[in-house]
């Protein structure tokens, strides 16, 4: 029974197996044919179904068997049988290189291999944990790779329509929303082209001369594609023409000449004795290189002649270079084609839609003119003249474009419609080359506009200086109320007839300023001063009952022109005029300030001094007009002797201070000696000082003789005053008379024995002189009469020092720190006194008792530059400048430092800063600018001079 059951299994299996291949009976052949085996689990052939078996089988046949498998049917699922294949099922075997059947695979897909990786890839799920979300599951499908059934379509349809319809409901709010966002992105990340849209409107406010500034872009092609070998291109001579026409010639016969010279004498090119030149050879196909030059040149010519037309009237091309102006022949018109063809065409719809509008007919020419097309914008424009013939822009714009003689034949069309338009005779005037065609042009203009201007100016200006005076006397006559034609008559006529002129003009034009200021300035010219005073008194009277505003700023401009053009007399007595019109009390002394300087910028000085002079009538106690006053003089000014003049005649022994005193002396202290106010550095001014500047003005200008004079003179007043005496030796140094300044040396002692300055200049003139130990004792006895006086101190140590006693000058310095242990310059000179080992102790030693010191600041910054410490000596040097601006030592010393070891800007910045702090004191810097040779040098000059005279001993 079993064998039985077993062999029944096998029988219906191979049936199924047969009715499962039936259904593709070709492809079951042709994998038969192939060699293929079914197969079972153990691999034994399949058995026919004409067995002597299967014939009792046939009666009990089931009725499916034959019919096609229902869908999803898989032979052999109802009893597992699904885990074996057959080769008919996965076709023969083949190699992983073998091509596919498809010809025209893709890249990627051409061998078996290729297709197997593709499709286990598509099989394959990525399962992996870094694919997993807790919301949303996997990336993919779980079920990708199952079978696609029509319940699955059927269920994604019904899901889909949800989606759509849910989607429907909330798509107007979601479009809405999601519109708004994309807003709200678009305003905080706006595009590159929404960042530039500001900057490209502004492109068009960009100048030519700015867009070609504009760096050109790095090319970043390489060497050879930036420069790429151009093609040489080597003329042919005309040698070679001719060889090559004489070889395509056919010869039956023998040359004559050729047995005259044998062979190698041949007649022709290449021969070594020929008797023609090689392109001049008599054959039958002569080819005349000079005819085919005149010709090419002819028909250059003529095409030359085609471009050399322009509207001026002068050649674009030049006929005898050839290409120099051919850059003149490209459009300079920067628009796109586009735009050019709409402006076009708007043009067009303007003149065909009004044809008697000119300025359709001028731009339409124009546009056509830029574009370079030269011809149709002169049709253009001639029909524009056509159609608005009374159109005086039309006309000038037609003989603009036109050339030479077609422009004059324009404006003479132009004057027939026109007779009475300036601008076309002026225009007419300007075609004519020679001048008696102009002059007939204009005179035959004034025939017909006797009642122009300037067709009248331009008129004479062609005349000589008679006709020009005839022709003004018509030319008043119709033009009565024309200033320049009156003026101008005014100024070719004699002073007469001058004056008769002007007195008409008046008449004629009673509100006009011009010709009473001409009037002052004829008189002042012929001497008359007296009446220019009287005559702007007048025209001030006559011109405000005429109703005429006075308008003081273009009065003062009258008044600077007539300063350039040397009218000094008629400037002042305008300044004078107008100088308080229209101005409130309180704001006078502001606005005549102002009014100053900008006369000053204006270059008009005698305005300036006539307005100082008018501030110092009103305001005579006022130190700031005096000071502004003085400045000025300083600069501009040369009458320091007669102002100083006075001012001692004013008060030859005043002592307080304020009145004319005080002016007159800060006037000449800032005019001739720079000091920028004397009244806030000296106290209260007086006499003395009035003295003491004329002496020193007198001095400095080199007269001796009146400055001892004058200096006599004011001891005999005040004697008590030590400048003086110092400035009475100092005198006699210079002359040379050395026992005449030690007497007065010794005089001013006597009567100020507590002038530091005087005790020194004495010493050092007997130590000039030799005279060491005498020198000694008047130290001495300067430090006894003067106790603890730095300054003294520390001339007895240089005093030995410069004698070569180290070691007494050494001594002399311990006592001077004992008795002023706070003085900065006694610190700052023992620093340098020290050896160089001991200087960087003492310097710190300094620092700890004057801290602050500008001295001992000083003398560590140079501490650190003989070491060489460049940063460090700097930051010093700053430091110094900073806590004493007014040390000129000082910032001589960095100046001298900076040109050194510094760059030309940081030496300019030292020098600025110094000019900016005008400094005063300092013992180097007092001697330079106090010097009679540099007292009109200004700060800068002196830094200079003082850096100069510096020498690195230390």
């Amino acid at each position: 029974v079993s064998i039985k059951s077993s062999l029944l299994k096998r029988v219906v299996g191979s049936a199924t197996m047969a009715s499962a291949t039936a259904k593709q009976p070709a492809k079951a052949a042709s994998k038969a044919a192939s060699g293929g085996t079914g197969g079972s689990a153990g691999g034994a052939p399949a058995m026919p179904l004409a067995s002597p078996l299967m014939g009792g089988l046939n009666k009990k046949k089931k009725p499916f068997l034959g019919m096609a498998a229902p869908l999803g049917y898989v032979p052999g699922l109802g009893r597992g049988a699904t885990g074996f294949t057959t080769r008919s099922d996965i076709g023969p075997a083949r190699d992983a290189n073998d091509p596919v059947d498809d010809r025209h695979a893709p890249p990627g897909k051409r061998t078996v291999g290729d297709q197997m990786k593709k499709n286990q890839e598509e099989d394959e799920e990525d399962l992996n944990d870094t694919n997993y979300d807790e919301f949303n599951g996997y990336a993919g499908s779980l079920f990708s790779s199952g079978p696609y059934e029509k319940d699955d379509e059927e269920a994604d349809a019904i899901y889909a329509a949800l989606d759509k319809r849910m989607d429907e409901r909330r798509k107007e709010r979601r479009e809405l929303r999601e519109k708004e966002e994309i807003e709200k992105y678009r305003m905080e990340r706006p595009k590159i082209q929404q960042q530039f849209s500001d900057l490209k409107r502004k492109l068009a406010e960009v100048t030519e001369d700015e867009w070609l500034s504009i760096p050109e872009v790095g090319d970043a092609r390489n060497k050879r594609q930036r420069n790429p070998r151009h093609e040489k291109l080597t003329p042919v001579p005309d040698s070679f023409f001719a060889k090559h026409l004489q070889t395509g010639e056919n010869h039956t016969s023998v040359d004559p000449l050729q047995g005259q010279f044998a062979g190698l004498a041949t007649p022709f090119p290449g021969g070594l004795n020929t008797p023609y030149p090689g392109g001049m050879t008599p054959e039958a196909g002569e080819l005349d290189m000079r005819k085919i030059g005149q010709a090419r040149n002819t028909l250059m010519d003529m095409r030359l002649s085609q471009v050399s037309d322009s509207v001026s009237g002068q050649t674009v091309v030049d006929p005898k270079g050839y290409l120099t102006d051919l850059n003149s022949m490209i459009p300079t018109h920067g628009g796109d084609i586009s735009d050019i063809k709409k402006a076009r065409l708007l043009l067009k719809s303007v003149r065909e839609t009004n044809p008697h509008h000119p300025p359709a007919w001028i731009a339409s020419a124009r546009l056509e003119e830029v574009t370079g097309k030269l011809q149709v914008a002169r049709n253009l424009i001639m029909k524009g003249t056509e159609m608005c013939p009374k159109s005086e822009d039309v006309w000038l714009e037609a003989a603009r474009l036109q050339p030479g003689d077609t422009a004059k034949a324009v404006v003479a069309q132009a004057v027939r419609h026109l007779p009475q338009s300036v601008r076309i005779y002026i225009r007419a005037a300007e075609l004519e080359t020679d001048i008696r065609a102009k002059k007939r042009v204009l005179r035959k203009a004034l025939e017909n506009v006797s009642k122009s201007v300037r067709l009248w100016k331009i008129a004479v200006e062609l005349e000589e200086p008679e006709d020009a005076r005839i022709m003004l006397s018509r030319a008043v006559e119709c033009c009565p109320t024309s200033v320049e034609l009156w003026l101008a008559l005014a100024r070719l006529e004699t002073y007469e007839n001058a004056r008769r002129v002007l007195n008409k003009a008046r008449e004629n034009i009673p509100t006009d300023r011009h010709i009473w200021i001409t009037a002052a300035k004829l008189e002042e010219a012929n001497g008359n001063t007296q009446m220019v005073e009287k005559i702007i008194d007048r025209a001030i009277t006559s011109l405000r009952a005429n109703g005429v505003e006075i308008n003081r700023e273009q009065w003062i401009q009258d008044a600077e022109e007539c300063d350039k053009a040397g009218s000094v007399a008629t400037c002042q007595a305008v300044i004078r005029a107008v100088i308080g019109i229209g101005i409130e009390e309180e704001d006078c002394k502001h606005t005549w300030m102002e009014d100053a300087d900008s006369c000053v910028a204006h270059g008009a000085l005698e305005c300036a001094r006539a307005i100082y002079a008018h501030a110092l009538q009103v305001f005579p106690s006022k130190k700031s007009v005096w000071l502004r006053a003085a400045y000025f003089e300083k600069n501009h000014g040369t009458r320091a002797r007669r102002l100083l003049a006075k001012a001692r005649s004013s008060a030859p022994t005043a002592r307080v201070s304020g009145g004319p005193l005080t002016n007159w002396t800060t006037l000449g202290a800032i005019s001739y000696e720079g000091l920028s106010c004397v009244i806030t550095r000296h106290g209260p001014i007086t006499g003395f000082k009035v003295f003491m500047k004329s002496v020193r003005l007198e001095w400095v200008l080199g007269n001796i003789d009146a400055a001892h004079e004058l200096c006599t003179e004011a001891l005999k007043h005040y004697e008590d005053f030590p400048k003086l005496w110092m400035m009475r030796g100092q005198i006699e140094e210079q002359s040379e008379n050395i026992d005449k300044a030690r007497e007065a040396y010794n005089q001013g002692l006597k009567k100020c024995p507590h002038s530091m300055s005087l005790w020194l200049l004495l010493s050092r003139l007997e130590e000039r002189v030799g005279q060491l130990t005498r020198a000694r004792a008047i130290l001495e006895k300067a430090r006894l009469k003067n106790p603890q006086t730095p300054e003294i101190w520390l001339e007895s140590v240089r005093l030995e020092y410069r004698a070569g006693l180290k070691n007494i000058s050494n001594t002399l310095m311990a006592k001077a720190l004992q008795e002023c242990p706070n003085s900065g310059i006694l610190w700052a000179e023992a620093v340098f006194l020290e050896a160089r080992p001991q200087r960087k102790t003492k310097s710190v030693d300094a620092l700890k008792k004057c801290e602050h010191d500008p001295h001992v600041l000083l003398a560590v910054a140079k501490l650190f530059w003989s070491e060489r410490k460049i940063t460090k000596a700097r930051e010093w040097f700053l430091r110094t400048v900073k806590i004493e601006p007014d040390l000129g030592d000082a910032w001589a010393f960095f100046y001298k430092f900076e040109l050194q070891h510094g760059t030309e800007e940081q030496q300019q910045e030292v020098k600025k800063r110094c000019e900016n702090a005008e400094p005063r004191h300092g013992e180097l810097w007092c001697a330079e600018s106090k010097h009679v040779l540099n007292w009109q040098k200004n700060i800068g000059e002196i830094l200079v001079l003082v850096a100069s005279k510096i020498k690195n001993t230390f």
